[in-house]
């Protein structure tokens, strides 16, 4: 590297984004991914020891994979290629491959190659690299946005280690916002900005997990907003909406109108409004409520309010909240609204709900009763014979139904579970009707 090289690298760095600036130097540096990154994981000492092997990285954008990457470039003692995949040919790793050659062969140093979106070489060009990760010429490390699974060749993956890397908490998020702001080497220190909590709570929830969206809008809030009278720049709720492009709604998750939401969501799907249930949802969902909650709240309705009138809302709700969980955002809204309005349009039946709160009133209020003897776990008596306790099985009768006693001797005759009228739960009236009726004539 000549003196004009040096420079040019220099002026790079000091105008380089605010995301790429504030990448850790070091694994002390770095935030959030605790699952593969604390003192006593696998990667964490790997990296430390200087003993990686060829690994994938993959998860959501801004989520640090690249960053990983650049912490292992500071910290190994051999030689650290990268490339990306969407621009480099297999002529552009030819050459890293034999550098890496004369590398090993003149220094008895390895090579750790960095790709980036590694999931856009086809077949061909990831099979190239087999045999130089194979004999070691090459430390491969990869970072897909892709599941690895389904885009990276078999026997790549055989001869790596896979590690997720997860969405960014909120409190990440903040953190990394706040280094960002404080931080005078590499970050926006030097303007003495200040932002207000509203806003900061904000960006964290708007960024999703992604730390490059939420360094990105700081950034350009900082650098476009003028200093007040008082000679500081404030960054508040305003100017927080405004570049992270997402209007800001009266939404908070501690207060009133998060409960006045969600309630709002969930009367819209028992009152069989669909079109409202999606609004509700869109209101929740934009102002970056979490799914997880969304979903659990889908489940209950499911179980109240539809019931058995249709059993198969709780299937599709609970489906749902798996789906959602797999996927994630933005795809996961498709499927919180597919159950929603699912449940909104179904027909409705409290029976069940009313059932239990009726039997468990009645457990708390009433001497319990004995199970019926028929009813009973088969027991021997004092001569280890088993005795004959008179149960009738019910499917030796006709409808597979036989009328015996259930409940104890004094709750005979009480009733908890009346079906209603509508959806599945008619047909289950009129067998309970009818069944009751044959065992009577």
């Amino acid at each position: 590297m000549d003196i004009f090289d040096y420079m040019a690298k220099n002026r790079g760095d000091d105008e380089s984004p605010l995301a790429s600036r504030l990448r850790p130097s070091s694994l002390d540096e770095v935030v959030g991914q605790e699952h593969i990154i604390a003192p006593d994981k696998l990667l964490y000492r790997a990296i430390k020891a200087d003993k990686l092997s060829s690994i994938i990285f993959y998860g959501p954008p801004g989520t640090g994979k690249t960053t990983l990457a650049k912490v292992i470039a500071n910290t190994t003692k051999g030689e650290f290629k990268q490339i990306n995949a969407t621009i480099a040919g297999k002529k552009d790793m030819e050459a890293v491959v034999e550098t890496a050659k004369q590398t090993l062969k003149m220094y008895s140093k390895k090579t750790i190659l960095f790709i980036d979106e590694i999931h856009r070489f086809n077949k061909g060009q990831q099979d190239y690299l087999l045999p130089f990760v194979e004999d070691g010429t090459i430390i491969l490390i990869g970072a897909t946005t892709e599941n690895p699974y389904f885009e990276v060749n078999a026997a790549l993956l055989s001869r790596s280690a896979i590690f997720e890397l997860k969405p960014l908490t909120r409190d990440n998020i903040r953190t990394l916002i706040q280094r960002a702001i404080t931080d005078e080497k590499k970050g926006l220190g030097a303007f003495h900005a200040v932002i207000s909590d509203e806003a900061l709570e904000f960006l964290s929830d708007l960024a999703n997990g992604d730390a490059r969206a939420a360094l990105n809008a700081i950034e350009l809030a900082v650098l476009t907003t003028e200093p007040g009278d008082d000679g500081v720049i404030h960054i508040d709720i305003d100017v927080a909406s405004e570049c992270i492009q997402k209007r800001v709604i009266k939404y908070d998750k501690s207060a009133d109108n998060h409960y006045d939401v969600i309630s709002a969501f969930i009367k819209s799907m028992r009152g069989s409004d669909p079109d409202a249930a999606v609004y509700y949802l869109a209101r929740m969902l934009y102002a970056g409520e979490d799914v997880k909650f969304i979903a659990r709240r889908i489940m209950i309705c499911a179980s109240e309010d539809v019931g058995m009138a249709d059993p198969q809302a709780l299937v599709v709700a609970t489906s749902a909240a798996q789906a959602v969980e797999r996927v994630g955002m933005p795809e996961g809204r498709i499927i919180l609204a597919e159950a929603a309005t699912y449940v909104a349009t179904a027909p409705k039946s409290n029976a069940s709900y009313l059932a239990i709160d009726a039997a468990l009133e009645t457990v708390k209020n009433t001497v319990t009763g004995e199970v019926p003897r028929h009813l009973q776990n088969v027991h021997a008596d004092s001569k280890g014979m088993e005795r004959d306790q008179g149960y009738l099985y019910a499917h030796d009768f006709p409808n597979h139904y036989v009328r015996q006693q259930y409940l104890p001797d004094n709750l005979v005759g009480t009733v908890f579970y009346e079906p209603g009228e509508l959806g599945y739960e008619r047909r289950v009236r009129e067998y309970l009707d009818m069944i009751h009726k044959d065992s009577s004539g």
